[in-house]
């Protein structure tokens, strides 16, 4: 006898101005290299909760209702078509797409029981590693990566298993950032030198996660101290994270020997008008973190090098977790909590 379809729940945006709400969803079915993932964790980002005029210039394509949410982590539930080698029951996290351009589709997105997601933009996760913390990366991870090896971007060394030491240094400004865990994270095992800014409390988690020299991002001197971190070592790129970061980050890209590539975190109108005011020879490119499932670099991290160095330890499901509720219903609350503001750890919530 075949199994019933299970039910589905989403967090739904009816429409424009009006508020989440729960209620019953499509049960999804995949595609082409597409699975179904039953959903145990989700992350919280910023995005997910913008004001519904903020949609009008951040997301001006979405429609509704709507399904939003990024960073997701359970295990598979079904599997479409094509040679992912992924199978019913693994564990893994990954990058739900509802809310791209390309895609806009309610059933990709992540705030619900049952998603869709694309097999380049999955990995599959130890036992050791729970839904809970695995749900911080996929967003976060996904920034990163794009920012730094993208052509458009960085261009750096993808990370393998075994890196090979290129004596080249990446400057990571917001190093305490989710996104800024993970760009420390990739450079080194991309085989890179990584100097890093954060406020001082959170210095040594920036070294736990490989950061060779991390200096303090409110110091007057910050600028100046880079620059000595740096020393006549090659600059292989930079990546500015956080408000103010940009400018401060061109100045030092355009004073020491290397790459004047500078990916920027910060919203697009935002990166351009200061691009207009870099320093001669220094070129800054904005980012986009969903841009990654379009080339090669979204298989290259997701597939071919998180799982392995997740199950090796080699990478760390960071920053850590902290879970403020359990159920669809609890998202809200906590996309508020996000709206004022936290460091270095990212909330989730249960399912």
């Amino acid at each position: 006898m075949a199994r019933p379809t299970p039910e589905n729940h989403a967090l739904w945006l009816p429409k424009k101005r009006r508020s989440f709400e729960v209620g019953s969803a499509p049960y999804p079915t995949p595609g082409m290299n597409e699975i179904v993932v039953r959903n145990r964790a989700v992350g919280l980002n910023l995005i997910d909760g913008i004001p519904w005029l903020a949609y009008r210039f951040v997301l001006p394509w979405l429609t509704f209702p709507a399904v939003v949410g990024q960073d997701v982590a359970g295990e598979i539930e079904a599997v479409g078509p094509g040679p992912h080698g992924l199978t019913v029951g693994d564990r893994v996290l990954g990058h739900a797409l509802g809310t791209e351009k390309s895609i806009n589709r309610p059933n990709q997105g992540g705030f619900q029981e049952y998603v869709i997601l694309t097999t380049r933009m999955v990995s599959a996760i130890p036992d050791s590693l729970t839904f809970e913390q695995a749900a911080v990366l996929p967003l976060q991870l996904s920034t990163a990566a794009t920012g730094m090896f993208q052509n458009d971007g960085l261009a750096l060394a993808l990370p393998t298993a075994d890196p090979t030491d290129r004596n080249e240094t990446v400057l990571v400004w917001g190093g305490s950032t989710g996104v800024g865990s993970n760009a420390i994270q990739l450079a080194r095992n991309a085989g890179y030198r990584v100097v890093a800014t954060a406020s001082p409390r959170n210095f040594e988690y920036l070294r736990t996660l490989g950061a060779d020299e991390v200096v303090d991002r409110n110091s007057a001197t910050a600028v100046k101290e880079l620059i000595a971190a740096i020393g006549d070592r090659f600059l292989a790129g930079s990546i500015a994270i956080g408000n103010g970061s940009l400018p401060k980050v061109m100045k030092v890209a355009a004073r020491v020997p290397g790459s004047r590539r500078v990916s920027s975190s910060a919203p697009e109108i935002l990166t351009r008008l200061s691009a207009l005011r870099a320093p001669r020879g220094v070129r800054v490119s904005g980012i986009w973190g969903g841009s990654l499932k379009d080339n090669e670099v979204g298989p290259a991290i997701y597939n071919d090098f998180l799982p392995a160095a997740l199950g090796t330890g080699a990478y760390q499901a960071q920053p850590p977790a902290e879970v403020v509720g359990n159920g669809l219903q609890a998202i809200p609350a906590g996309l508020e909590r996000l709206r004022h503001g936290i460091s270095a750890k990212k909330l989730v919530v249960t399912l």
